[in-house]
């Protein structure tokens, strides 16, 4: 079986699953299974084929599997979503749609060989600087949840950061692929251009009080210099740099110290400032090993009051964890694994120094953002409000993953290209 032929029986199965999903959902609902569960499933389906079809096109020596975890993500995310609230999932399956049309135009564009981007890498660090001040900036700027990283213009609203990550992933990925050998020798004057763009863009996360995605941006840097120079020292500079940082941001800026103190003892403001936090260790909790099944878990109160605030967002995981349990969960987590063992499987696999500065970047991003949200609602870690890849609600997001998606695709398929 030819490696798209893998790909297209492995979306069929997804297709089946997310079938199965609503149906579940309905029945709970309803007690009787409806059409309409059946057309959900054949719409996604569709709208997945559309885009393997794309993908035979484009990019037909690409890795068969990618596509189709991400496809399982989309699906365990719009129906838990469609669960928790109609409304907001059809507003999901619009920007799935969204997402699907950006990662086919990626593709496209880029076949012919998408190393073109490492000319543009200044111009892609800028961009990426520049899509961060813009929630800064007075009259485009809206405040949701005490961060100011969001872009209102007319009905449209989104998050620019998202597509920031990736820009600032193709710069790193072109300017260390430059400079690597210098770099590995450590003279400051080959880090200027580098550490500016990475200052620029770290402050103007302070100022927007977005640290969850500073905490992912400082990850990205580090990981992608370490690949570059090969040099743990740098790494450990970073570290200490980071919780030197860590401990002057929790003594000044009260946002901090309220998501730490939480993190270290969430039981002492129960009803204020940490209920969020215990709702949804509670509702992981209330899992058990087998779930509730969808449709059934507890997320609201006799009075419809909702029981954990951004339940769809944020906390979609402790949704994830009531409904499907320990054992379902896992199985979430395990697709997630697979995704990030992929992607740097194609890193490996990748013949020249940008193309795999290009992968490792996107996929250590992928991974290190699956953390963050999980690792805060397990109290691994203190809470960001970073969102669960390709699972959460929000359009930003899922366009962001779906061109980081192709990203992937475009350096497997050169990478297993007959020569």
């Amino acid at each position: 079986m030819s490696v798209r032929n893998r790909e297209l029986a492995n979306l069929v199965a997804v297709g089946i699953l997310t079938g199965l999903g609503f149906a579940s959902v309905y029945i709970a609902r309803q007690d009787v299974i409806s059409a309409g569960s059946v057309s959900y499933a054949l719409i996604f389906l569709g709208l997945y084929i559309a885009a393997h079809g794309v993908a035979r096109i484009a990019v037909p020596w690409a890795d068969p599997y990618l596509l189709a975890l991400a496809g399982l993500l989309t699906a365990f995310g719009v129906t838990e979503i469609y669960r928790l609230g109609p409304s907001d999932a059809f507003r999901q399956g619009f920007w799935i749609v969204v997402g699907v049309a950006a990662f086919s135009a990626t593709v496209l564009v880029l076949r012919a060989d998408f190393r073109v981007l490492e000319s543009y890498k200044y111009l892609f660090g800028l961009s990426a600087v520049g899509l961060l001040v813009l929630p800064a900036l007075p009259h485009f700027g809206t405040t949701i949840n005490g961060a100011r990283l969001w872009v209102k213009i007319g009905p449209l609203q989104f998050q620019p950061g998202e597509l920031a990550k990736v820009a600032l992933i193709v710069f790193l990925a072109g300017y260390l692929r430059e400079k690597r050998e210098v770099l590995a020798q450590g003279p400051l004057k080959d880090f200027g251009p580098l550490l500016v763009i990475w200052g620029a863009a770290m402050l103007v996360l302070v100022e927007t009080n977005d640290l969850g995605s500073a905490l992912l941006y400082f990850g990205i840097f580090l990981a992608m210099l370490y690949v570059a120079t090969g040099r743990t020292l740098f790494v450990a500079i970073g570290v200490v740099l980071f919780l030197a940082g860590a401990a002057v941001a929790y003594s000044t800026i009260g946002r901090v110290e309220q998501r730490v103190d939480c993190w270290l003892n969430p039981w002492d403001d129960v009803h204020g400032a940490c209920y969020q936090t215990v709702q949804g260790s509670y509702s992981i909790a209330n899992g058990h090993f087998g779930g509730t099944g969808f449709g059934r878990g507890t997320f609201t109160t006799t009075g419809g009051t909702d029981l954990i605030p951004y339940v769809n967002s944020d906390f979609i995981y402790s949704a994830l964890a009531q409904e499907l349990g320990l054992i379902g969960v896992s199985a979430v987590l395990l697709a997630y694994m697979v995704f990030v063992l992929r992607g740097f499987r194609i890193s490996v696999l990748a013949q020249d120094g940008f193309s795999k500065l290009l992968a490792a970047g996107l996929t250590f991003a992928f991974a290190l953002q699956t953390f963050i949200n999980v690792g805060g609602l397990l109290r691994e870690s203190p809470l960001t409000g970073i969102t669960l890849p390709f699972v959460s609600y929000g359009g930003s997001s899922i366009v962001a993953n779906f061109v980081l998606l192709a990203g992937l695709l475009l350096v497997s398929n050169r990478a297993n290209a007959p020569r």
